[in-house]
């Protein structure tokens, strides 16, 4: 039988790892080649709805309500408090019931900070105190009640005033006394407004003070923590102004406040003692304001028929986002969840980003009582008479 021969083959390495070397490069490129086609894809497609004007919306989805005369609306850990004269109801967006709190108040207001919601009769002296449960306590007050907040674990800071006398107190979330005081126009001055921090730690008061025809607002500080508990009635800080009305004071931050005058703005820091950190000066008519813990916003009179109005936003180092004008008749005007600014009147709305530029401009198909943003570059849901809509602009 013929032997069969075989043969030995000898490869070369270095040939076979370069092929290798080779073929992982073409995968390598073609890999990265993918991965930014695709992410210039969707870059793309994001910056052309980003920076699409639209002026119409479809319906998504539209859900019935019923709601008493003079409802009136508010956000609460992305639900909506739906509140009149005669009760308050909580709902989420798809229109299912949390909550209900019957009551008969005149005035109604509502405060809202992370899990806790105060609805307070102004001028009145009934006060609920809510969480996402119910009820968690009640406050009856014995003077007007003339302000009302509440922070993010329940504690609630209410301004009252009787007999040009101004009564600050403190409840914690079931409706417990727990600190007050007085506030003497002789010596002190009227209080304007008052302020408490998110984490229920610190309180500002605006207080007026007019003698023999001399304007002065002074803004006085408390600190509850052991930093405020060394100095006499917790006041850690006191800043005085001639010739200057600060009606409204706001915490933006655990260590942020501002003080809204006809001026302008007052940005203060407060991380150890409170400092004057940076000044808004306005030399126009202020016609409204509004804020959230990132920017402050303003609107005022314009000459223009076009454009009646003007916006000014600002950071919180008192520079300028962005100015512009704009044409709608508007009931309200904010910053939405999502960052951006809704103007809003009943028929008709405007939506602008942080740039400044109008998103979108149209009528509403029917009248519309509050816009919250929905997810989404496009998504928001519109609160009309009766009835949640989920729409999309188009």
């Amino acid at each position: 039988m013929d032997k069969q021969a075989y043969r030995v083959v000898t490869s070369d390495v270095n040939e076979m790892n370069e092929k290798i070397h080779r073929h992982r490069r073409r995968i390598l490129i073609l890999t990265v080649l993918v991965v930014i086609l695709l992410f210039g894809t969707v870059g793309g497609t994001y910056t052309y709805f980003q920076t699409r004007y639209y002026t119409e919306y479809e319906v998504l989805e539209s859900m019935e309500r019923e709601d008493s005369s003079g409802t009136q609306f508010a956000v609460f850990q992305g639900n909506i408090i739906k509140y009149s004269k005669d009760g308050a109801t909580c709902i989420s967006t798809d229109n299912h019931m949390i909550w209900n709190q019957t009551y008969e108040l005149q005035s109604p207001v509502v405060d809202t900070c992370g899990d806790y919601a105060v609805i307070a009769d102004k001028k009145g002296e009934n006060i609920y105190i809510m969480d996402m449960q119910g009820s968690c306590g009640e406050i009856k007050t014995t003077m007007p009640i003339q302000r009302v907040q509440v922070a993010n674990q329940g504690m609630v800071a209410i301004l009252m005033e009787q007999n040009g006398t101004g009564y600050i107190h403190l409840y914690d979330r079931k409706g417990t006394f727990l600190a007050g005081g007085e506030v003497h126009t002789e010596n002190s001055g009227y209080p304007l407004d008052i302020a408490i921090s998110n984490d229920g730690k610190k309180m500002a008061v605006s207080l007026l003070d007019v003698n023999e025809g001399n304007v002065k607002t002074t803004i006085i500080f408390y600190d509850f923590t052991s930093t405020g508990q060394k100095e006499i009635d917790n006041i850690v800080g006191r800043f005085s102004y001639a010739d200057m009305v600060f009606p409204q004071v706001e915490f933006l931050t655990n260590d942020s406040m501002v003080a809204f005058g006809s001026g302008g703005a007052e940005i203060f820091e407060d991380r150890e003692t409170p400092q004057v950190g940076n000044k808004i000066s306005i030399e126009r008519e202020i016609r409204s304001i509004f804020y959230n813990d990132m920017y402050l916003g303003f609107v005022y009179a314009n000459e223009n028929k076009e454009a009646p109005y003007m916006m000014q936003v600002f950071d919180l180092e008192g520079k300028e986002v962005f100015a512009k004008d704009f044409n709608v008749e508007y009931q309200e005007i904010g910053f939405l969840e999502n960052g951006e600014v809704c103007v809003r009147g009943e028929s008709e709305g405007a939506i602008f980003t942080l740039r400044g530029r109008e998103k979108f401009h149209g009528n509403f198909q029917k009248n519309i009582k509050k816009v919250l943003s929905a997810g989404g570059i496009r998504n928001y849901i519109f609160l009309g008479e009766g009835e949640t809509q989920r729409v999309r602009l188009k």
